[in-house]
């Protein structure tokens, strides 16, 4: 159950993340859907986009995809 408590609070965590960027860059998420349909070739609706936020199955690909969308980048940075 923990296990699943973390992923539930990953999950969020993307989606308050990419909204807030959303935000920030004055751009909806219907443009955003829009424009990953661009980005990757694939039908992107809006309906699978928030879908795919709320239940947290954006895949790290997709989450990369968005960040370069937005202007940002993914980076790994150590803690210790």
């Amino acid at each position: 159950m923990k296990y699943k408590n973390i992923i539930i609070f990953m999950a969020l965590l993307v989606r308050e993340q990419v909204k807030t960027l959303l935000v920030e860059k004055n751009i909806t998420m219907k443009e955003l859907a829009e424009l990953l349909s661009v980005k990757t070739g694939k039908n992107c609706s809006l309906a699978n986009l928030s879908a795919k936020l709320t239940r947290g199955t954006l895949s790290y690909n997709e989450v990369v995809q968005v960040a370069e969308i937005l202007g940002y980048e993914i980076k790994f940075i150590n803690k210790g």
